[in-house]
């Protein structure tokens, strides 16, 4: 007898401490937004995609630079031909055919361009640099993407939450509304008025289900899976500026839409001088080395073979192209003109974006305080009205505008709590502070600037290929300088 209570109590003991590990286990399950963000990060396929066409763009610096080094080739041909006199062979036959071989190597290593390589490898290494502010702008708009999926998800989560207490709220006035018909204290009217506040409340569940439903789909559109249970998202405030004159002053600064504009302009106009640049003249070495052979008459063994080296310095000056220069000279110009006005447009959609994030989230920062105290205040009217209710001291439609009251407090206070987060992305974004590290800095980085480093060193790389390009540039048209990558510009 005396053991059961002590059983009990293990049980119980057990019961708890089972339920607190669940908890935990729970609570460390939940997903983060950080979470959200890796995995989106290293799956999402537009990111993946503008990655490949980055690496792509490399390319094109490889392709560049490829002017300043020699070029070999091989041509070889064979020839048959009917010869018209008759010619006679040493056993005295006669034949009438000629066969003959040749086998050339060719050799051309560029000296001077007049800088029109020089102004490609320019306008490549710009190219490379606005590739890599796109990629961060795509990353951007994806994080953007990702926030606001997972945002949804817990906003339509708890939205969805408010619309079920309110049904369960009502379902138990509409209770205590039929015990207080069946006496005679309320007439048909409170109880039908209820009956419809508890239908509309079931039909705001059902909607907020399926926006729920909605909000999930678009959230494992963009990170790849179905969200599981949520974790709140963590605050923004360290990220943002104090003043939008300082916001204004980090976006013109590191905005990836103005920097990439910038080096677009870079690069047009590097093309400018290398359009110029063929209106120079060039320069080159030229080395070839052949081997020839020749047979007579069907069957004959050979009858003889010869051998040549070659070597010569090729200037070539350009007089006429039928306007063709000068027509890619003006074309490249006015491309660089739509460059410098892309620049301005950048910069006045920048200023405009920051601008506008700034002054809704701090119109919305005000909404999540004033919401707060309405939805407060109409929790405290819901219960005191329904007391009083009770005591009937209020009627039953009091309760239920009460209660509607409170609903709608509560769904305002979500949307606006949701919109300032938001808006804080947005801002986030605008001054080009949305990055990845900022939100999963263990998340693994993808870094754009090995795989340049890897495709623009080739192994075979001249020794003497730096010094072309050092006499490539003497006397070249005028361009912007080198916008050699960087660290900073990852």
């Amino acid at each position: 007898m005396s053991t059961m209570p002590v059983q009990l109590s293990t049980m119980k003991v057990a019961c708890l401490t089972l339920g607190a590990v669940l908890a935990l286990v729970g609570a460390a399950r939940a997903e983060t937004l950080a979470d959200a963000i890796a995995m989106a990060y290293q799956t999402n396929p537009t990111l993946l995609a503008q990655r490949a066409a980055l690496r792509g763009v490399d390319e094109t610096y490889v392709q560049a630079r490829a002017g300043y080094g020699p070029t070999a080739s091989v041509q070889a041909s064979v020839t048959t031909s009917n010869s018209s006199v008759l010619q006679i062979t040493a056993d005295g036959r006669p034949t009438y055919e000629t066969q003959s071989s040749n086998a050339t190597l060719i050799l051309t290593q560029p000296l001077y361009t007049g800088g029109r390589v020089a102004g490609e490898v320019d306008a490549a290494q710009a190219s490379v640099l606005a590739g890599r502010q796109a990629l961060l702008s795509t990353e951007q708009s994806l994080l953007q993407t990702v926030i606001q999926a997972y945002v949804a998800v817990r906003h339509d989560q708890e939205s969805l939450a408010i619309a079920r207490d309110t049904v369960t709220l009502l379902q138990r006035q509409q209770a205590e509304i039929g015990a207080r018909y069946k006496v005679g204290e309320i007439t048909r009217t409170d109880v039908a008025q209820t009956q419809e506040r508890v239908a509309a409340a079931r039909s705001q569940a059902a909607t907020a289900q399926a926006n729920l439903n909605v909000s999930r789909a678009a959230y494992q559109q963009v990170v790849g899976q179905l969200p599981g249970e949520l974790a709140p998202e963590p605050p923004l405030a360290k990220f943002l500026p104090k003043t939008v004159e300082d916001a204004d002053t980090v976006a013109m600064a590191a905005n990836p839409q103005l920097r990439q504009a910038d080096y677009t302009e870079r690069a047009s106009a590097a093309r400018i001088a290398a359009a110029r640049a063929q209106t120079r003249p060039t320069f080159s070495l030229q080395g070839s080395a052949s081997l020839s052979g020749s047979t007579y008459g069907l069957g004959t063994p050979f009858a003889g073979y010869g051998h040549e080296l070659a070597a010569s310095a090729v200037a070539t000056l350009p007089l006429t192209t039928a306007g063709l220069t000068s027509s890619l000279i003006r074309q490249a110009i006015e491309t660089n003109s739509v460059d410098r006005i892309g620049i301005e447009t950048a910069r006045r959609l920048v200023l405009f974006l920051v601008a506008q994030s700034w002054h809704r989230l701090a119109g919305l920062n005000e909404s999540v305080a004033i919401d707060q105290a309405a939805a407060d205040s109409a929790k405290v009217a819901f219960e005191g009205s329904r007391q009083e209710g009770k005591l009937g001291l209020r009627s039953s439609l009091d309760v239920l505008i009460a209660e509607q009251d409170l609903y709608t407090a509560q769904i305002a206070l979500a949307d606006a709590r949701r919109d300032a987060y938001n808006a804080a992305s947005d801002l986030m974004a605008a001054i080009g502070a949305l990055k990845v590290e900022a939100f999963a800095p263990e998340a693994p980085r993808y870094a754009p600037e090995r795989h340049f480093n890897r495709v623009s060193r080739p192994p075979l790389l001249t020794p003497w290929t730096p010094v072309v390009a050092t006499i490539d540039r003497i006397a070249a048209p005028t361009g912007p300088e080198a916008a050699v990558p960087t660290a900073r510009d990852k």
